[in-house]
């Protein structure tokens, strides 16, 4: 099998950290949200990747190579303008040619993997696959009608959903889904939709079957959902102190990580918190559910519940919560109970 990560976009949900970036490389506990499904597709033994590309395609080639940092190899595929996931996929064909292959939309977190899912669809006789995740409001999705574990139907943002089943950003399939695609018409919004894709399948009697994951699984399109993507994953990792980190007269408590080269002096870190290489904390409190990327400064300042990309420095901000922090950004003086959202090489000072 091969694998296919839809990369493209614009991410104006994300903004202002897209205007100078990809929205699939802004960080998770200090690790671009790319890195996730491309890991998950390494560890299911698919190798062969195809990352679809838009108008950041010049940073997602930089971030993330030729794929062998990962133990993989990766094919680019430009797709133009963003003519839908189904258009995306239809990008693919060559690239895939005989094989299945999963497609895993790049901006997605789905905690645990996808190894059981991938296991389950070589052996099966479907024709495609989905993860399915319950949800508490369906109407947001394209929700699913099955009948056991076989799919009977996809609607796309139903006002009044059939079931509480939403279909997440991981799909399988197998070659008969391209030749659906080239007969399919755009939706009302110009686009090729991947549920008319997979209804499409349906209608020529072909199987697709389900998975109903009970992992975490979060879309990072917005801030917040990146705040609990930063959460739900500080909480899968394991404590470490790298041998070349000095850490003087501070407190750890709970999953705490450093880098190599970080300096924490007088400081309290309250896990889960992730603290990248060369970062210097000074009588600061960090944690919980902190993630401060490679070579920034913390002084004087606490941090909750927040994300601070690389380079970047706070300084006397005795409260700073719920808030992401792009990278090379100044923040000095914010007070206490400040809630940020600060593009890359942004500046906050406040007078006392």
């Amino acid at each position: 099998m091969k694998g296919v990560v839809l990369a493209g976009g614009v991410g104006s949900r994300l903004r202002p950290f897209t205007y100078s970036g990809a929205k699939q490389l802004v960080p998770v506990a200090n690790t671009p949200v790319l890195h996730f499904p491309v890991r998950q597709l390494v560890a299911a033994g698919i190798t062969e990747i195809a990352l679809v590309v838009g108008d950041t395609e010049p940073q997602i080639r930089a971030a993330m190579g030729d794929g062998s940092q990962f133990g993989a190899a990766f094919t680019y595929v430009r797709q133009s303008a963003p003519l839908g996931i189904a258009h995306a996929a239809g990008l693919c064909a060559t690239f895939a040619g005989r094989d299945g292959f999963v497609l895993y939309l790049g901006d997605n977190v789905l905690v645990g993997g996808i190894t059981a899912f991938v296991d389950a669809f070589r052996l099966s006789d479907a024709a495609a696959s989905l993860i399915l995740k319950e949800v508490a409001d369906p109407r947001a999705f394209g929700v699913a009608i099955v009948d056991g574990q076989r799919l009977v139907r996809v609607i796309e943002k139903p006002a009044e959903p059939p079931s509480n089943l939403a279909v997440i950003g991981v799909y399988a399939f197998r070659p008969p889904v391209f030749d659906v695609i080239t007969a399919q018409q755009p939706s009302a919004r110009g686009e090729l939709e991947i549920a008319d894709a997979i209804n499409g399948l349906l209608a020529l009697g072909l199987p697709v079957d389900t998975l109903v994951t009970a992992e975490h699984w979060i879309d990072t399109g917005k801030m917040e959902d990146m705040l609990a993507a930063n959460r739900t994953v500080l909480e899968t990792l394991a404590a470490g102190i790298d041998p070349s980190a000095r850490v003087t007269a501070s407190v750890f408590t709970g999953m705490v990580q450093a880098g190599p080269g970080a300096t924490i002096e007088g400081c309290t870190v309250i896990g889960p918190a992730v603290i990248g290489a060369g970062v210097r904390l000074t009588r600061a409190t960090i944690g919980p559910y902190v993630a401060i990327g490679d070579g920034c400064e913390v002084a004087d300042s606490s941090l909750r519940n927040t994300i601070v990309m690389e380079q970047s420095s706070v300084r006397s901000s005795p409260g700073v919560v719920d808030s992401m922090i792009g990278r090379f950004a100044v923040v000095e003086g914010a007070p206490a109970g400040a809630r940020l959202t600060l593009g890359d090489h942004s500046r906050v000072e406040v007078a006392s």
